[in-house]
């Protein structure tokens, strides 16, 4: 079912320059029939919650007899855009994407929406012309977590928050959420505090917004400059899944496990096992797993001919999959589903 692409300038121009080549990023392609759909689904990064999302994919690419292409990308939305490219030039019959930089791809979001079915996925791109977005409410997640802090630290005080980068919609959204939970705000996802000032309302002082643009080595340090910066730090909000990993091994190595309250964003082992041992005190959790099989179901049945509309998908091409949090009275049962998902037990 591979479509014959309309033979464009641009693309013709990258298939000359080498796009077509096999792409050493893709973590998985499954059969090469053109008898079957082949969807491709590219993340953000490299991180534990993509290799959830990506078990969701292959099992969806047999629930519904399609091929499969997973792509992470290592570089940041430069590499990206390639890929987006890459599968463009291939033909494959669907693309979802987590955009990393939705305000500025928006170009080459909607090229690939003219030649190919394209979705979002996990991170919305609202202005582009996507067919669909598939994922949370990033704001009422973080306002979920900021729920998490508000319950950790009933006597306020001073907080960092950590994320990979805001250029990412839901990032933005995600961190305000935070913030406007833990300081009792009316609901307002346009509402942007700036990363760079601190914010002093009441019993809370939020000190600041660190990002390391996925690097694991800034993140770290990004923590431990947190706690030299403020000796009286009360808490530390990890919002991507990396960040409550390296916010415990950095509290680990500074002696202050269990002094220091920490509060995480998705399911990276390390943190449910911190949430086990009693120095994470909870996390919001997402399920990419069904971002990586619903967005292969949906982008099969679209290229079989069917609507989105018969597909399942809400009026407003929003298919909420709601986030939830997880505190030590529910990881064990949490840990058990994420592993069947995985294929661990």
């Amino acid at each position: 079912m591979m479509r014959q692409i309309a033979v464009a300038t641009w693309i013709l121009s990258a298939f000359i320059m080498g796009c077509g080549q096999s792409n050493p990023n893709a973590a998985n392609s499954e059969g090469d029939s053109s008898d079957r759909p082949h969807v491709a689904y590219i993340t953000t990064g490299v991180a534990s919650f993509w290799t959830i999302a990506e078990a969701g994919v292959k099992a969806a690419g047999e629930e519904v007899d399609a091929q499969v292409t997973v792509l992470m990308p290592a570089e940041g939305a430069v590499d990206q855009k390639r890929m987006i490219e890459d599968m463009i030039t291939r033909g494959v019959d669907g693309i979802a994407v987590s955009p990393i930089d939705p305000e500025n791809q928006t170009d080459i979001l909607n090229k690939a929406a003219k030649y190919t079915k394209l979705i979002t996925q996990d991170s919305d791109a609202p202005q582009s012309d996507r067919l669909a977005y598939i994922g949370v409410d990033n704001y009422v997640a973080g306002r979920l977590c900021g729920a998490l802090a508000v319950e950790a630290m009933p006597e306020g005080g001073k907080v960092a928050i950590f994320i990979g980068r805001l250029e990412q919609d839901n990032a933005k959204r995600r961190r305000q959420g935070v913030i406007d939970e833990i300081l009792d705000r009316s609901h307002d996802p346009t509402r942007f505090d700036n990363p760079d000032e601190e914010i002093k309302v009441g019993k809370w002082h939020i000190v600041g917004t660190y990002t390391d643009q996925f690097d694991r080595a800034q993140g770290k340090a990004n923590a431990e400059d947190a706690m030299a910066r403020h000796p009286d730090i009360a808490g530390m909000v990890g919002l991507f899944a990396f960040n409550p990993p390296l916010i415990v091994e950095a509290l680990k190595q500074a002696d202050k496990l269990g002094e220091i309250q920490v509060i995480g964003f998705d399911e990276a082992p390390e943190t449910l096992q911190g949430i086990k041992d009693g120095y994470v005190h909870g996390t919001v959790v997402q399920n990419p797993f069904e971002y990586g099989r619903q967005s292969v179901i949906i982008l099969a049945g679209l290229a079989r001919g069917r609507t989105l509309t018969e597909l399942g998908m809400p009026e407003d091409k929003f298919m909420s999959i709601p986030a939830r949090q997880i505190r030590k009275d529910n990881v064990d049962e949490f840990w058990a589903e994420l592993k069947s998902n995985l294929g661990e037990e």
